[in-house]
């Protein structure tokens, strides 16, 4: 029958039975082998506590008493055997000392003697085998064989046991920082549909590293990751933090402390903010959160994903800091969502085309040059303005894409437009936050135009105010004074919209300033309007830059810009944007746009170029 129980058990290791199974059916079947005896396993913990395993016959109260004691000497029959590593015969638990703690709990049992052996596997101590006797004595002969047959083969098991646990470990565990992974946060999370208890996710970014990684190498870059998660993993508790790759971070806070995620985000905020040392390179760690407390109905998949707007939201508007999702924050998001993913098909599938608004000379009426704008054909066949996707340009990738797509589209069309012979002066095209933070803009743009065979001095590149405001670190400046030098010329759109925005004209000039529309629109209702017009105008000309007035919609708009100096409009008193085609056939007839106002004194500098 042993060699039987030996066969069941070594299959039942085989084929991955849980360890708890196992082990209950090693005991039940030695107590129907020897009714005298109660069989017990337990193992050892990494604390060096022993831990209930097995003991179909013993009380559960019994067992939950044993259960996370430290192993020592005289601690019972098991807790010395286990840390002398060799057997402990106690006859009469009723008087030896290694028991006078623990009688009181054996003895009401029926529990007289017990006689314990470690279990052995590779030198180490992995638990033990106890056999308690209902009346003091040791171990007889057949016993110890049973014993002997049973001790291997839960050094088996036990062994099989920690090597498939150590394994799941190191799958749940990043390599890098040591702190659980993707998976093993997915579980958590998981589980927490599960629980009525109250729960909440922080998710984090480390900002920054891909600069760290560029500028310092990718071993200061893992510095940093080590870092920051030993320092989230200390300030989040009681929550429990991973790593779910890159730059990500997410800590899963269970119970009533998840009602205070701003208090724990807090933490780790003071927490990370302190310099480190990344291959010899002195870094200060920042991290943005976001976070999300679930709701009573909230399924763990919500709660994810609302703690991702939040997320989402404080590395759009606060870096650096933590913000808590509230209801209603997705929403925005969500639609950016959307139109990132409109976009991006939009891109992959040629849906992306340039129409062109004309810049009217207001003397003569004629097209001085063009502006070249972004439309998105649905698949439909709908055209739509920039500003039906423009939440989509805030993704630094999309906003890149397009205006690659756009460059080229727009090379081509300039290219046929030379070859048929239609002057179109100059025509600009609208440059994104993304384009200057990318390296080699010029020549990037450069490139495009000679492959197309375009010459420079053609091309006009358009840069928001508030783009050229953002100079912190000269990115934008350097960028604007290369685009100039290789022969392009600069003009700075939405002028007036900002700040500082003269004082900025002294240190990165530009060719040409377009006065937003805003103004334009107040100009003959409010005095103030055409003042500050006025004043642009003649310091415009002071230094040499020239003119555009947009969103010109009358002619008496068009006629009071025309008195107060202004030279170029553009809006729709000339033209909406239209298609190339329809431009071609524009440029061909060259007919006067609105009313020609004939000259005026002191007029600026020429746009057509």
């Amino acid at each position: 029958m042993l060699t039987r129980l030996q066969n069941k058990i070594l299959e039942m290791i085989a084929t991955g039975v849980p360890l708890d199974e196992t082990v209950d059916l090693l005991c039940r079947t030695v107590e129907e082998m020897d009714p005298d005896v109660i069989c017990s396993v337990l193992g050892l913990d990494q604390q060096n506590r022993l831990r209930h395993l097995a003991g179909p016959s013993l009380p559960s109260v019994y067992s939950a008493a044993i259960d996370g004691i430290a192993i020592g000497p005289g601690v019972g029959s098991c807790g010395t055997a286990a840390f002398t590593g060799e057997p402990v015969t106690v006859t009469d638990i009723a008087t030896h000392p290694y028991w006078a703690p623990y009688k009181q709990l054996a003895l009401p049992l029926g529990l007289a003697a017990c006689w314990s052996s470690p279990i052995l596997a590779s030198g180490k101590v992995l638990g033990t085998f106890a056999f308690y006797f209902r009346t003091p004595r040791g171990p007889t002969e057949t016993e110890q064989k049973i014993v002997a047959a049973c001790v291997h083969l839960c050094a088996i098991a036990l062994e099989r046991d920690q090597r498939v646990a150590e394994r799941r470990r190191l799958a749940e565990t990043d390599a890098l920082t040591q702190l659980p992974n993707r998976s093993r946060f997915n579980d958590m999370v998981a589980m927490q549909g599960e629980s009525d208890c109250p729960w909440g996710i922080i998710l984090g970014d480390v900002d920054n590293l891909k600069l760290v990684n560029d500028t310092f190498g990718h071993r200061a870059g893992d510095d940093l990751i080590r870092t920051v998660a030993s320092r989230i993993a200390i300030a989040a508790e009681p929550g429990v933090s991973f790593r779910l790759g890159g730059d990500e971070f997410a800590i899963v806070v269970v119970g009533e402390d998840s009602q205070d995620l701003a208090g724990i985000a807090a933490r780790v905020l003071e927490a990370i903010k302190a310099p480190c040392t990344c291959a010899e390179q002195v870094i200060y760690p920042s991290l943005t959160l976001g976070g999300a407390v679930a709701g009573k109905n909230d399924n763990p998949e919500q709660v994810r994903q609302n703690a991702d707007y939040a997320l989402y939201h404080a590395k759009e508007r606060a870096r650096g800091s933590f913000i808590q999702f509230v209801p209603g924050l997705g929403t925005a998001i969500v639609k950016r969502f959307r139109a990132i993913q409109d976009v991006t098909e939009a891109l992959r599938e040629g849906r992306i085309e340039a129409y062109y608004q004309p810049i009217v000379d207001f003397a003569t009426g004629q097209v001085a040059s063009l502006e070249a704008l972004c439309r998105m054909r649905t698949r439909s066949g709908d055209m739509l303005a920039a500003a039906h996707f423009h939440e989509a340009t805030k993704d630094a990738n999309i906003a890149f894409e397009l205006t690659r797509r756009m460059l080229n589209i727009v090379a081509a069309d300039m290219r046929r437009w030379v070859d048929d012979g239609l002057d179109f002066g100059r025509v600009s095209i609208n440059l994104a936050a993304a384009d200057f933070y990318r390296a080699g803009l010029t020549d990037r743009v450069a490139a495009c135009f000679a492959e197309a065979g375009v010459p420079l001095k053609s091309v006009t590149l358009e840069v928001t105010e508030s783009v050229y405001l953002d100079q912190r670190d000269q990115i934008v400046a350097d960028q604007i004074q290369q685009l100039r030098a290789a022969g392009m010329s600069v003009a700075l759109d939405d002028f007036g919209t900002g700040f500082a925005s003269l004082t900025h004209l002294l240190t990165v000039p530009v060719d040409i300033i377009k006065i937003d529309k805003c103004f334009v629109q107040r100009m003959i209702s409010d005095k103030a309007g055409s003042v500050i017009i006025k004043g642009l105008i003649d310091i415009a000309r002071g230094l040499g830059i020239r003119v555009v007035a947009e969103g010109v919609e009358t002619g008496e708009q068009a006629e009071t810009l025309h008195w107060l100096g202004c030279t170029y409009g553009q809006g729709f008193l000339y033209s909406r944007a239209i298609d190339r085609a329809s431009m071609t056939t524009l440029l061909k007839e060259r007919r006067t746009l609105g009313t020609p106002l004939g000259s005026a004194a002191n007029a600026p500098l020429s746009i057509a170029g």
